[in-house]
C-alpha cells in the first residue's frame, strides 16, 4: 500500500463516460408501470416530465454512455474528488482496517448533488426548456440544481420539505444565491399542496409531498420539466463519476476496498461510489461487500416491501419495483432530511433483493457521535446523511479489530454539514430526539400498496 494519505488523478483523466450497472445486471429489473394502465410505460409517457435524452438514458442498456462535453467543463472545476486515506480515524479506533474515504464535499454545492444537476440542466438547456420544477429534503438537491440552473441559464422552482426548510435556514439563503426560488412544502402553490395543508396545517412535509408538488407544476406547465436528485436510473449513472475516479485512486494507493459503504435516502449516492465495484464483482473481475446505510427512523430497505409503490404522496408519479414503507407514510422529523423518503431507488432495491448488498438502519445520534469522531480526528465536519456512512464503515473498522484482520473500507463522504449545524447544536444541548418509528402509521401506509404485484 501507498504511504500516501491523499490520492488525485489529472483533469485529463476525469471519466468521459458515466458507467450504466443495468449492462452487468444478472437479474433483469422490473419496468416501472402506467400508474392509471399500470402497463410498462413507455418513453413518450415520461415526456412531460423530462427531455428526451435523459428518457432514453433512463432505459438505456448501454455500459457506458458519453458525457457532453459542456457538462465535463463543469465537472473539471472541481473534479477529481480526493480519496483520502483515514490515518487518524484508524489511529482513534485503533484497528488494523485501512479506511478511505472519497470526500464529494469539495463541490461547489458541498454535496455529490451537482454530478447530476449538471447533466439534467444541459439536457433541459438543449431541449429549449426554460424552468425545472424539483423538490429538495435536507437542501443538497435543491443547491445544486440551483448552481446548475445558473450555469446554464434555467429558471429553477425548489419545494423544500418544511422541517429542514425550518431547520436549515442557511440552505434556502445558498439555493436563493444561486438564483433557485424555494418555498416550504407542503405549500399553497399547487393543487396537491394545498390539499395536504387542508388536512393537516401543521403538515411537517415529506419528500413525498414535495414531489407531488413539483411534478405537478411541471406536468400542468408546457415551458417547464421536472427533475430528480436520486432514485431514477439516469440520476445513478450520472453519480458513476464518483465510483470510477475511487478507481483509479485506489490503484493509485495500491490498495482495493473489502467492503464499500454509502448512505441511502434514494440511493445515488451510495450507488455512485458503489456501482463500478459492483460491476467489477458481477463481472468477475474483483469481489466486494457493499454496505447500505439508512436511518432507523425511515428504514425502507430493512423494513419496508419490495412492491411496486408510487413516487409521491400524492400518486401522481409512474410505479416503480423498490423497497416502501407505503407512499403515505410521514417519517419522523429528523436531521437527516436528505435520507427521509418513503421508497429507495428500484436498482439498489433490485439489488438489496437479490443480495448483492447488504443493508443496514442506525439511529441519527449514533451516527451523529460518528460523524463527530471523524470531524474531530479528519478534520471535516460531515453532513448528517453522511455520518450514516461513517458509522457504517467504524463498525467495520472495529469488526477488524476484534477480528485481528487488516481489510480495505471505502466510503463515500457524500457532503459537508456547514450548513447543517443544527443538528449538532442540538446534539451537544442534550436535545436531540430520539428516531421514533411509527408502526401503526406504517401499517396503514403499507395497506395504500397498489396490488400489482
Amino acid at each position: 500500500m501507498s504511504e500516501d494519505s491523499k490520492f488525485y488523478i489529472k483533469d485529463s483523466d476525469v471519466p468521459k463516460q458515466w458507467y450504466n450497472l443495468v449492462a452487468d445486471l444478472k437479474e433483469p429489473m422490473s419496468p416501472p408501470l402506467h400508474p392509471g394502465t399500470k402497463q410498462p410505460i413507455g418513453p413518450d409517457d415520461l415526456a412531460p416530465l423530462f427531455p428526451m435524452d435523459l428518457i432514453m438514458q433512463e432505459v438505456s442498456q448501454e455500459r457506458y454512455i458519453d458525457i457532453p462535453k459542456p457538462v465535463l467543463d463543469a465537472y473539471t472545476r472541481w473534479r477529481c474528488t480526493p480519496l483520502v486515506r483515514a490515518r487518524a480515524l484508524e489511529k482513534a479506533l485503533d484497528t488494523p482496517a485501512r479506511i478511505y474515504y472519497k470526500y464529494e464535499g469539495a463541490s461547489p454545492s458541498g454535496s455529490h448533488k451537482p454530478n447530476t444537476a449538471l447533466a439534467q440542466a444541459f439536457y433541459n438547456k438543449e431541449a429549449g426548456v426554460k424552468k425545472i420544477a424539483t423538490e429538495t429534503g435536507a437542501g443538497q438537491w435543491g443547491t445544486a440544481l440551483s448552481y446548475a440552473g445558473a450555469r446554464f441559464g434555467i429558471e429553477i422552482q425548489v419545494f423544500m420539505v418544511k422541517v429542514s426548510y425550518d431547520q436549515k435556514p442557511y440552505r434556502k439563503a445558498i439555493i436563493e444565491s444561486y438564483g433557485g426560488k424555494v418555498s416550504a412544502s407542503p405549500s399553497d402553490l399547487t393543487n396537491s399542496g394545498r390539499a395536504i395543508l387542508e388536512k393537516d396545517p401543521h403538515n411537517s412535509g415529506s419528500l413525498g409531498i414535495a414531489i407531488s408538488e413539483a411534478v405537478e407544476v411541471a406536468a400542468t406547465n408546457d415551458d417547464t420539466k421536472y427533475a430528480l436528485g436520486s432514485v431514477l436510473n439516469h440520476v445513478l449513472m450520472h453519480q458513476s463519476i464518483i465510483g470510477q475516479e475511487a478507481l483509479m485512486q485506489m490503484e493509485l494507493a495500491n490498495d482495493y476496498p473489502d467492503i464499500v459503504v454509502g448512505c441511502t435516502g434514494g440511493g445515488s449516492n451510495f450507488s455512485g461510489l458503489c456501482n463500478p465495484f459492483l460491476g467489477k464483482k458481477f463481472r468477475g473481475e474483483q469481489d466486494v461487500h457493499a454496505i447500505a446505510v439508512e436511518p432507523s427512523s425511515c428504514p425502507s430497505l430493512t423494513k419496508g416491501q419490495y412492491s411496486y409503490d408510487f413516487g409521491d404522496t400524492l400518486k401522481s408519479t409512474p410505479l416503480m419495483k423498490m423497497h416502501t414503507l407505503g407512499s403515505d407514510f410521514m417519517p419522523s422529523p429528523t436531521h437527516v432530511g436528505g435520507l427521509r423518503y418513503h421508497g429507495m431507488a428500484p436498482m439498489l432495491s433490485h439489488l438489496v433483493h437479490h443480495g448483492h448488498v447488504e443493508p443496514r438502519a442506525y439511529n441519527q445520534k449514533e451516527c451523529l457521535e460518528a460523524g463527530i469522531e471523524f470531524a474531530r480526528t479528519e478534520g471535516i465536519m460531515p453532513a448528517p446523511e453522511a455520518t450514516h456512512a461513517i458509522k457504517g464503515a467504524v463498525d467495520e473498522a472495529l469488526k477488524c479489530k476484534v477480528e485481528g484482520k487488516s481489510k480495505a473500507i471505502l466510503f463515500n463522504l457524500c457532503g459537508h454539514g456547514h450548513f447543517d449545524m443544527q443538528a449538532y447544536m442540538d446534539y451537544f444541548s442534550g436535545n436531540l430526539a430520539e428516531d421514533s418509528f411509527d408502526t401503526k402509521a406504517f401499517e396503514e401506509s403499507m395497506s395504500s400498496i397498489p396490488a400489482v404485484n
